[in-house]
């Protein structure tokens, strides 16, 4: 395609004035401004969601808010006017950088949670929910740095090419896309999906080896000081963490995980206080106070089973509404470039594009819906509660 003339630019605009596009960016802008706002909110003032993992969250929530307020307008107003370009090829080329680096540290962030909620899972010993590590700190710069790394060459001049349609802004590099392709999607999204599938068998693992040792445990207490010794043996046994990697997930943390844990919150206090009931009320009908730790130690299992439930229900839900937004946008523009004789039309493009941005509409929803707390602060802050 030749060069064009700003009136001939004109005149086609004219004829292809796109209000659909305006009717869905305005409020997908909005919807994402609002949510990733709430969330960077919540953790910031809410003292119970500063937790190393919401620290992941607010990352992606940036990334997320920064797409929907630098690249998205111009996106929108490119879209209104019919996919046409009228203003300078060095904004475009800003366009561009920005629009890759973003959409790629939102994946990326996504993936850096699925690391570190396998951390929590797998390898508990080298996790601390409630501390800020060094570890968590190295993972999100990271994930900009190497989002920046991904981008820069389209800043540095790729675009710039001779015989340039100055009326259409897009990547002119295909080499360059197929790269940014792979870096930002077809490299990230096998390794989280590994990850969650190494973490969802460890917490599998740990709830058949829970309930084939806590079995006995649930069998009301005898007046024996030897059942109440066996019974110890039983739950020293079950404590220990050669078990299964998801057993050493679950027993790790001292306590129950605090409520800003997004993805493996408890479903609530309460699965951890029937069954504390039930074992204060036996030690009690048998005469046997005292035994704090054992209850503490029963309480905790129940929490951490809460937890991990939970997780195994979010799982799926992260996975595939990730795969449901982003897999179409890649593999066309891939296509695109990999296959000349495939046609591929600028509606489908559109669309695929359009579907990768409601992706950052909807990862408030993803990490926030299943987490009371989250749920109370934002209540608290859109009803301007003190």
């Amino acid at each position: 395609m030749g060069n064009v003339t700003p009136s001939d630019v004109l005149e086609r605009i004219h004829f292809q004035y796109n209000f659909l596009a305006l009717a869905l960016g305005i409020p997908l802008i909005l919807i994402i401004i609002l949510g990733n706002v709430l969330v960077c909110l919540s953790v910031l003032t809410e003292r119970s969601l500063k937790t190393a993992t919401n620290y992941f969250i607010v990352s992606l929530a940036v990334a997320d808010l920064l797409l929907a307020v630098l690249v998205l307008p111009l996106y929108v107003y490119s879209e209104f006017l019919g996919g046409i370009w009228t203003l300078n090829t060095y904004i475009c080329d800003a366009l561009m950088t920005m629009d890759v680096m973003l959409c790629t540290a939102s994946i990326l962030n996504l993936c850096a949670i699925s690391i570190d909620r396998y951390i929590a899972v797998v390898v508990p010993l080298k996790y601390n929910r409630n501390q800020f590590s060094l570890r968590q700190l190295v993972l999100i710069a990271a994930t900009w740095v190497l989002s920046l790394g991904v981008a820069s060459p389209v800043i540095f001049g790729l675009n710039q090419v001779p015989g340039r349609d100055a009326s259409v802004c897009k990547l002119e590099d295909d080499n360059f896309v197929v790269y940014s392709s792979v870096c930002s999607f077809f490299v990230p999204c096998p390794v989280m999906l590994l990850l969650y599938y190494w973490m969802f068998r460890g917490l599998r693992r740990w709830s058949a080896s829970r309930r084939s040792h806590l079995l006995p445990a649930d069998r009301p207490f005898s007046l024996s000081l030897r059942s109440l010794r066996r019974h110890r043996r039983s739950k020293v046994k079950y404590l220990m963490p050669s078990l299964s990697p998801g057993a050493e997930a679950a027993e790790a943390a001292p306590g129950p995980a605090p409520e800003g844990d997004p993805v493996t919150q408890a479903d609530s206090a309460s699965d951890g206080e029937a069954p504390d009931r039930a074992l204060e009320g036996s030690l009690k009908a048998n005469g046997l106070r005292g035994h704090g730790s054992e209850r503490g130690s029963h309480g905790r299992s129940s929490r951490v089973s809460g937890r991990e439930r939970k997780a195994m229900k979010v799982l799926p839900v992260v996975v595939g509404v990730f795969l449901a937004c982003w897999t179409p946008f890649f593999v066309v523009h891939v296509t695109k470039v990999l296959c000349v004789s495939c046609d591929i039309g600028p509606t489908l493009i559109s669309v695929v594009t359009w579907l990768g941005y409601v992706n950052s509409a909807v990862n408030p929803i993803i990490y926030t819906a299943f987490n009371t707390e989250f749920r109370n602060v934002f209540h608290k802050l859109l009803c301007c509660q003190t």
